[in-house]
């Protein structure tokens, strides 16, 4: 069995202790305005982040970031990661990328057992940099990469919605088959997307994002 497929599985896993279940990215906003009140209204609003935010500008930076590992390019690595980190919509999102890049750093360090390449220049990495360093020390190819990384992405969100809206496990799973179903046709074209034609522009997402931080009770962090 191919090792690198193992390796992107615990990569994947929800158990990867990153604290990625303790962020909603804005979804609890949406649930408690009504925007998002049941399984149709989850599906709309999770697919539209997942193609127009995450897989058109989240995985478009994530693919760059493994070509210019595997090249042992680390001024484009600082410029991609810096601009990553610039494009977050609000503190709450810039927060989330700076914390769950250095738990993944930490834990890196921690397991052993991957090259880590120089990520120890990078005092602050965002998420995407510190995920695609071990993407790429273990040999993962780039395509299964992205599909699995926007399929943690996508776990997440549904799981947040499971608890906040709230939905029930079967509604989880239609919405985990229905959404799913797109990310291999999504990683393609993240794959292939010139950096410059990448775009994140979601205004309800990001005007949502803002409100989470004064939202007055709540249970995740964004």
């Amino acid at each position: 069995m191919n090792t690198a497929l193992i390796r992107l599985l615990q990569l994947a896993s929800p158990t990867l202790p990153v604290g990625a279940y303790t962020y909603s990215q804005a979804l609890e906003w949406a649930v408690e305005t009504g925007v998002v009140n049941n399984e149709f209204s989850a599906m709309a609003w999770i697919g539209d982040c997942l193609e127009f935010g995450a897989a058109r500008f989240e995985a478009v930076y994530l693919a760059h970031m493994l070509a210019a590992w595997a090249r042992k390019d680390l001024p484009q690595l600082a410029e991609l990661d810096a601009d990553f980190i610039a494009s977050r919509e609000s503190a709450e999102l810039r927060a989330e990328t700076l914390q769950m890049g250095h738990s993944m750093a930490r834990l890196l360090q921690d397991i052993g057992g991957v090259q880590l390449q120089k990520l120890d220049l990078f005092p602050e990495p965002s998420f995407p940099l510190a995920w695609s360093c071990a993407a790429a020390g273990w040999a993962v190819p780039a395509e299964d990469a992205l599909a699995a990384y926007l399929w943690s992405w996508l776990e997440n969100q549904v799981m947040a919605a499971i608890k906040s809206v709230p939905l029930g496990q079967t509604a989880g799973q239609r919405l985990l088959l229905e959404l799913g179903g797109r990310l291999s046709l999504l990683a393609k074209d993240a794959l292939q997307r010139p950096l410059e034609l990448a775009h994140n522009y979601l205004p309800a997402f990001s005007i949502a994002s803002g409100c989470h931080e004064t939202q007055y009770t709540r249970l995740f962090r964004s």
